[in-house]
């Protein structure tokens, strides 16, 4: 398999679930994907990472989101209408990565500009090729804006 680096390239991953965490950060080992993933645990951390507030008022601002939507203190449709709705954010690709199969959960990602949104597949080998394919086509074809 190869590798692929991207090292000026900043995923930001935005779960609560400890589980998923590692499940995603194995993913994109098992898929030798080489860039920086920052994690943050619930809504109110992603909106302070993504505007640089609190203790992020240093950080490089994410090339990509992975948003899960059930998440503590903020849920993410919430965290993404909020990224969406200011000019210096909402250029940013948000994948919405989350178990929830709602049409009505759908429908709100994508009404708040969701770039994609990606029901998480539930056996290993899918949720790998789910992110190799996430990597391919959000870290190789499509052109992102810096």
């Amino acid at each position: 398999m190869r590798t692929i680096k991207h090292t000026d390239f900043h995923v930001l991953l935005v779960e609560d679930n400890e589980g998923d965490i590692i499940l995603t950060l194995e993913a994109f080992e098992e898929n030798k994907i080489t860039c920086d993933v920052s994690v943050v645990k619930d809504g109110k951390e992603a909106l302070d990472y993504v505007f640089h507030q609190g203790k992020y008022k240093s950080t490089a601002p994410p090339d990509l989101i992975l948003l899960d939507i059930n998440l503590p203190k903020k849920n993410g449709l919430e965290v993404l209408q909020q990224i969406k709705e200011r000019d210096r954010t909402k250029h940013i690709p948000i994948i919405v990565l989350t178990t929830s199969t709602s049409k009505n959960d759908v429908m709100a990602a994508y009404q708040n500009y969701a770039n994609c949104y990606i029901t998480k597949p539930m056996d290993l080998n899918s949720f790998i090729q789910a992110i190799s394919r996430i990597e391919n086509f959000w870290l190789d074809i499509a052109t992102l804006p810096h």
